[in-house]
């Protein structure tokens, strides 16, 4: 099978080299997933790139707070990677962690997937 990318964080295989993504789907969600951890001016020359999920950590547990998540997560998606949407978003805070569920849709392979990021 054909290696698209590295997985990361980076590491080494049984055969040599390093563990890679193999699909276009692992690709996607390894992607979908880096652009929600990258905070915002973290990436040289896209200063706007990404959602920076960790700032809102330590928010208080209301509606407003899962509303503005979702909103920065549309509207990186429509900016960077506008092939999915966003079915459905699940944010759950606890006391020293934010857990986010997203099931998304992938157009070009027309394929559903689910991203879990625990921060």
């Amino acid at each position: 099978m054909a290696k698209l990318s590295p997985i990361f964080p980076l590491a080494l295989s049984a055969e040599g080299g390093y563990l890679a993504n193999e699909t276009v789907k692992q690709v996607v969600k390894q992607n979908f997933k880096n652009l929600i951890l990258t905070s915002p001016g973290e990436r040289i020359m896209l200063p706007d790139f990404g959602v920076g999920i960790r700032r809102y950590l330590f928010e208080q547990n209301i509606e407003s707070n899962a509303n503005n998540i979702r909103k920065r997560i549309n509207e990186q998606i429509n900016t960077y990677m506008p092939f999915i949407q966003m079915q459905e978003f699940i944010p759950t805070f606890d006391e020293n962690e934010l857990i986010i569920t997203i099931k998304y849709f992938i157009l070009p392979l027309s394929e559903s997937d689910i991203l879990n990021i625990n921060i």
